[in-house]
């Protein structure tokens, strides 16, 4: 049975659902559920290095494509913004660690930096050793915190000397580069790491990095460059993951696997054979593109018949979409101990054909729309709203697509809303709550969840938005040099659920809100009277050893005419 057959049969079963919800409005998904996770389930939240660090120049690290992309002041960035302090983190390391024990999360997911470790991305090259000392003590402070790392190998932040040698992941030699920086990863930190993510959201990186331009390194090589990119990518993974299951595994006893985000589609007409063909379409394209070959072998048919018709029909003697040869496919095929899924939103979908002289893209290829319903939450960025229902269903999608593999939710979160620096974040609270629930009823439905990791501890770079939108736990002063950072509501609810380890009832889990909003309301007190105490203190500064100086003075005097009088 094709797995395109194995999807239109999933979503039988999801009409059936869809259509008793219509009479009774589902209760498992209308209805809030109350319980526990399972003994042993994972809580935590997220990074990356790019967006944090900082120190983009400093003790040896060699420059990244985003580092080249938002120095170019060519409009990349909202607000022409850099990276190059960011959240400061590369000098906040016991800091942060404080943050994530005030938490009370089990583990901490970061990156590394590729272009810190390597500065020109090629091992042959140098190591540089101020870079594996920087990770070695940051593992060691989260291991002696009692937080458990899970280390993503590659953020996004390419080093910039292989876009420019090689072309980037344009070049199928970046898989081979990439194999040796993971195998310097494993050999350096695999003593103390025993989770390992290849890849974060390859997807993002090749699609708004190779078709539209948005992210480094700004290529537009519409309906071609991005699927070059994650084959090679896929490439990339499927060595990383061999080298370390031959050479590592017996030694470290860890895991490898992979991080792939994406948006569930629901079709707009349940009953509508072609939006339900297109819903399946648009999970493909978007999860199956990387999953489908990772566990099955190949991508997934649905993309090799329109993108090799579209080819076709524009004059192309082969596919756009690259082929992986027999031996390729045995090669990469169950190259993942867990499968990473990274989740934000639903969408709603519905067929639309787009003539193949429209020229090649991966929109066209797709045929199809994205709506939302004006109903859902909008949380202030244009293209997220709380839709917790897709999350479930989402995970259990994956779940049945993929034969019941061991899943890790690896990013899930909410921005703030535009121009709102409170610290009182009830919309996170409510996706926050509605999203974990969701998940606690896949894990009810039968999904082999392992963990759970919440996005992102820090408010930080976020891309193409600069600063713009905020999904931290954690409100970051962008404006003053040592990039302060302060608690938010949802840090308290967070703490909450991560203890309770779930949902325990209803008057317990209303009491976790409102001391959530006791305690920002204070916090928002203290961040507003700052300014007057920063006042405060310099005046102090100021007066104390003017005051002092001026006392002394007057004692010298006093003891002059002292002296004076006696003699």
């Amino acid at each position: 049975m094709k797995p395109v057959r194995a999807v239109t049969l999933w979503w039988v079963l999801l009409l059936v659902s869809r259509l008793g919800a219509t009479m009774k409005e589902s209760l498992e998904e209308a209805s809030f559920y109350y319980g526990t996770f399972p003994l042993g389930f994972t809580w935590g939240v997220g990074s990356s290095a790019f967006q944090t660090e900082g120190a983009w120049d400093q003790d040896g690290k060699g420059p990244s494509i985003w580092d080249t992309f938002t120095h170019s002041r060519k409009g990349n960035v909202l607000g022409e913004e850099t990276a190059d302090v960011a959240c400061n983190g590369y000098y906040k390391v016991q800091e942060d660690v404080a943050l994530l024990r005030e938490l009370h999360v089990s583990h901490y997911r970061f990156s590394l930096s590729w272009p810190r470790l390597l500065p020109t991305g090629v091992r042959a090259d140098g190591v540089n050793k101020k870079g594996i000392q920087f990770y070695s003590d940051f593992i060691d402070a989260l291991l002696n915190s009692n937080i458990t790392p899970i280390v993503t190998l590659h953020h996004w932040d390419l080093p910039q000397l292989l876009q420019v040698n090689y072309g980037g992941w344009q070049n199928v030699s970046t898989a081979n580069y990439f194999s040796d920086y993971a195998s310097l990863c494993f050999e350096a930190f695999g003593d103390r790491v025993k989770h390992w993510v290849t890849f974060s959201d390859p997807r993002t990186m090749a699609e708004k990095g190779y078709e539209t331009g948005h992210h480094a390194p700004g290529l537009k090589l519409h309906g071609t460059g991005l699927y070059k990119a994650a084959h090679h990518v896929i490439k990339a993974h499927a060595q990383a993951w061999h080298s370390y299951n031959n050479t590592w595994r017996s030694k470290q006893q860890g895991l490898v696997g992979i991080s792939l985000n994406c948006d569930w589609g629901e079709p707009v007409d349940i009953t509508n054979p072609k939006d339900i063909e297109a819903a399946e379409r648009y999970l493909q394209f978007c999860l199956g593109w990387f999953a489908n070959p990772i566990y099955t072998g190949d991508y997934p048919q649905v993309m090799k018949d329109h993108i090799g018709r579209k080819s076709a029909e524009q004059g192309l003697d082969m596919s756009r979409l690259p082929a992986f040869s027999l031996q390729e496919k045995s090669y990469i095929k169950g190259t993942s101990d867990f499968l990473g899924l990274g989740h934000f939103t639903t969408r709603y979908i519905t067929e639309r054909n787009y003539p193949s002289r429209q020229g090649p893209s991966y929109q066209n290829d797709r045929d199809l729309v994205e709506l939302v319903d004006p109903n859902w939450p909008d949380l202030g960025s244009k293209w997220l709203h709380s839709v917790p229902w897709g999350f479930r269903r989402l995970l259990n999608f994956a779940q049945t697509q993929y034969g019941n593999p061991p899943i890790y939710v690896t990013e899930n979160g909410a921005s703030q809303k535009l121009h709102c620096t409170q610290l009182c974040d009830e919309w996170r609270i409510q996706y926050l709550k509605g999203y974990t629930n969701e998940m606690l009823k896949a894990i009810k439905d039968g999904a082999n969840i392992k963990g759970y990791t919440s996005w992102s501890l820090l408010d930080k770079f976020e891309w193409e938005r600069g600063y713009s939108d905020r999904y931290g736990f954690y409100y970051v002063d962008f404006n003053k040099k040592n990039r302060p950072r302060y608690p938010k509501a949802s840090v308290e609810y967070y703490k909450k659920i991560i203890t309770a380890n779930g949902f325990p009832n209803p008057r317990e889990v209303e009491s976790w809100y409102l001391k959530a909003l006791e305690t920002c309301s204070i916090n928002n007190q203290m961040l507003a009277a700052e300014p007057f105490l920063s006042y405060m203190q310099i005046m102090t500064e100021i007066m104390v050893p003017t005051v002092c100086t001026l006392c002394i003075l007057i004692a010298a005097v006093l003891l002059m005419l002292l002296l004076r009088s006696l003699s």
